[in-house]
């Protein structure tokens, strides 16, 4: 469950530690490819393929995985495939709403395994624009270590909106036109972190109690777990109180 969340931290953590590993690494290669396709192959003067590798380096994919991914996007294995991005909308348990971001090459096989999977996780799909009006593209950074003051001394001048202590860590938020500044702010401090997205996040809160909360998370990773879904993002808040008991 990807964005401005207590879940941001933990999710990067169990993916690099569970048998969903294989399917990250796939995830992580075909962004790769689709941003080595669109901007280059280039990483220094593409930001968007530079944080995708990034991001597939520190979940540990090979680097012959990535530099295959680069060359496939690029065109210079002359077998890429051209994927769509499409966004599906729906709600789960408690009302919550939930938007599914995938990279797709039949968009007919993908909306009928989102369907069934919010069939079967109690949700249901929703029309184009039901839920994603209450969602806006932000940069979303997850930093594992350093201090609240550190994040705020390196990153002040660009307009940081949020620093939110996940527990193991902070997730920082930012406008989505700052986050390549953001970000290398913090490479310039000597502060390392786990990932730097754009993601879709809410201006409009769910709170959810323990039993929609494990409801919640049980459709997102059904969601997750499928081939063409890169990022599930909901508007569902947790207490503190509530995470602890789901930890338990």
């Amino acid at each position: 469950m990807s964005g401005h969340s207590k879940w941001a931290t933990t999710k990067h953590k169990k993916a690099a530690n569970d048998a969903k590993r294989a399917k990250l690494w796939a995830k992580l290669i075909r962004n790769i490819e689709v941003a080595a396709r669109t901007g280059g192959a280039d990483p220094d003067g593409n930001p968007t393929l530079y944080d995708a590798i990034y991001k597939a380096r520190k979940s540990s994919v090979p680097n012959d995985n990535i530099d295959r991914a680069i060359k496939r996007g690029s065109g210079a294995l002359g077998d890429n495939v051209d994927y769509q991005n499409i966004l599906y909308e729906g709600y789960g348990p408690g009302g919550v709403a939930v938007l599914i971001e995938c990279l797709t090459d039949n968009k007919n096989r993908t909306a009928a395994e989102v369907r069934s999977a919010f069939t079967k996780g109690g949700g249901n799909m929703a029309d184009p624009g039901s839920v994603s009006y209450q969602f806006s593209r932000k940069g979303v950074i997850v930093v594992a270590g350093s201090s609240e003051d550190a994040l705020l001394e390196a990153t002040l001048e660009f307009g940081v909106e949020d620093i939110d202590s996940s527990g193991e860590g902070f997730v920082i938020t930012c406008e989505a036109s700052s986050m390549v500044d953001v970000r290398q702010a913090l490479q310039h401090a000597g502060i390392d972190y786990e990932s730097a997205d754009v993601e879709f996040v809410s201006s409009l809160k769910v709170e959810a109690n323990l039993d929609i909360a494990d409801r919640i998370i049980k459709l997102v990773d059904v969601l997750e777990d499928l081939d063409d879904v890169q990022d599930v993002y909901t508007n569902m808040d947790i207490s503190q109180e509530t995470l602890e008991q789901l930890g338990a």
